[in-house]
């Protein structure tokens, strides 16, 4: 009688969007205080993770490979000693990299909640007040939904990141300065934005997801709206009959960078 055949061995990995999503589930996961990172150890196990993708012969992204190569950089600063003259942001060579991760928990918490949002919606038929946003130039438009502007957003993301780049740039802009940006473009031109074009023009893939939360804000105070000419149309941005309202108090952008701390 034949022996039975030995099942193949599996190993099963998690997989995670990208070099954010693993740290961040390595953090939590463990229950590390995130503003205080055991950058060695946090090293190993990213590092453990990289290697068994590699047994598997599973194709590692740049972007994998550039935290790596960060994470490593940041564990040797770690074994220097402090420069008592440098600004105390900079003593710490984890901040950015806190930052970043506290940034993007954020992002995966609101699309977390617009994901809420769109399960709500295809079971709920709402009345929204049209008069906000209809005037002589939205006339015949249709006004859309956040889940379509996070749609776009899942879009571009998808083009960029099947671009084979490693991003060396650190430009760090805030939600703040996005919204000014978009703020600016919606004022000196009666044209409505296009979500498309306005996502494309960020430079990295970081400065993208804070652009994606500077519309959240924007929607949110009712200074924009989201619409389209036509069905399947591209997205535009468009200044609502709030839009001077919601800006009128000193600080109102300002004080969103707070928020993000």
């Amino acid at each position: 009688m034949a022996a039975n055949a030995q099942p193949d061995y599996q190993i099963n990995l998690p997989v995670y969007e990208g070099p954010l999503d693993l740290l961040l589930d390595l953090v939590r996961k463990q229950e590390i205080d995130i503003h205080n990172i055991p950058i060695a150890k946090i090293t190993q196990q990213y590092l453990d993770y990289l290697h068994q993708l590699e047994k598997l012969n599973v194709d590692i992204s740049a972007d994998f490979l550039y935290m790596a190569a960060t994470l490593i950089y940041i564990k040797s600063k770690m074994l220097l000693p402090v420069d008592p003259l440098a600004p105390p942001e900079e003593q710490d060579p984890r901040n950015e990299l806190v930052h970043r991760l506290l940034e993007h928990e954020k992002f995966k918490n609101a699309a977390q909640m617009l994901y809420e949002k769109q399960q709500l919606e295809a079971h709920v038929w709402s009345h929204p007040d049209m008069s906000l946003y209809q005037s002589e130039e939205t006339e015949g438009e249709l006004v859309v939904s956040l889940v379509d502007l996070v749609r776009v957003f899942q879009q571009v993301m998808e083009r960029r990141r099947a671009v084979a780049k490693i991003e060396l740039s650190h430009e760090v802009v805030t939600v703040a300065q996005m919204m000014e940006q978009l703020r600016a473009r919606l004022v000196t031109s009666d044209e409505a934005v296009s979500l498309t074009e306005f996502f494309e023009a960020c430079a990295s893939r970081r400065s993208m997801i804070v652009a994606l939360l500077a519309v959240l804000e924007m929607v949110r105070m009712q200074a924009i709206v989201l619409a389209q000419e036509k069905m399947f149309g591209d997205v535009l941005l468009r200044r609502s009959k709030m839009f001077d309202a919601a800006f009128e108090s000193e600080g109102a952008i300002a004080k969103i960078d707070e928020e993000y701390l």
